[in-house]
C-alpha cells in the first residue's frame, strides 16, 4: 500500500467551503477518498483554539476519525483584525514527515503553499494532491499540485444553505 501524508489547514476548508456553498466539509468522505488503498503515515488537521464546546467537540471528532489535532491560540488584536494561521506549521510538518510517505495530501487552497508543493514535487519526488474549493484556491496552488481535488458535493455535509 501507497505510504501517504495527510495535512489538513481546517480554517482555510471551514471558510471556503462556506462561502462557496454555504455547507461544511465531510471529513469522513474526504478521509475515505484519501486514504483509499493507502497506508497513512500521518494525518495531522490544524485549527484555531477558541476555546467553545463546540469547537472541542469537532477536534474529537476528527481524532475519532484518525487526525492528529494541532491548535494555536486564536489571537484577537487591537486593532480588531484577527491573527491565527498554520502555514509555518504545515509547512515544516510537510517538510519534516513527507520522507515516510510517496503521497503528500494537503487541504487548502491557500495560495502561499505553492512554493512548498513545488519543493516535495521536484526536490524530494513526492506525489502532491491538492484538495480545495475550485473557484477559491489559488492558481498558482493548483497548478503546483501533482492533481487537484476539487471539493465538491460528494465532500460536503448537508445541504446548500443550512
Amino acid at each position: 500500500m501507497t505510504p501517504v501524508l495527510l495535512l489538513v489547514d481546517v480554517q482555510n476548508i471551514y471558510y471556503t467551503t462556506r462561502q462557496a456553498y454555504r455547507r461544511h466539509f465531510d471529513y469522513n468522505a474526504f478521509w475515505a477518498q484519501a486514504t483509499q488503498g493507502r497506508r497513512v503515515t500521518r494525518a495531522i488537521a490544524y485549527a484555531i483554539d477558541r476555546g467553545d464546546e463546540k469547537q472541542r467537540q469537532f477536534q474529537n471528532i476528527l481524532r475519532g476519525i484518525g487526525f492528529e489535532v494541532r491548535l494555536k491560540p486564536f489571537i484577537q488584536r487591537a486593532d480588531g483584525s484577527a491573527k491565527g494561521d498554520w502555514d509555518v506549521g504545515i509547512t515544516l510538518d510537510a517538510m519534516l514527515h513527507a520522507e515516510a510517505a510517496e503521497v503528500v495530501v494537503l487541504a487548502s487552497g491557500d495560495g502561499d503553499f505553492a512554493l512548498l508543493v513545488d519543493h516535495l514535487r521536484q526536490a524530494r519526488g513526492k506525489t502532491v494532491e491538492v484538495y480545495g474549493v475550485p473557484r477559491l484556491s489559488a492558481q498558482a496552488l493548483v497548478q503546483s499540485a501533482s492533481r487537484f481535488i476539487p471539493i465538491e458535493a460528494p465532500l460536503l455535509l448537508g445541504s446548500p444553505g443550512r
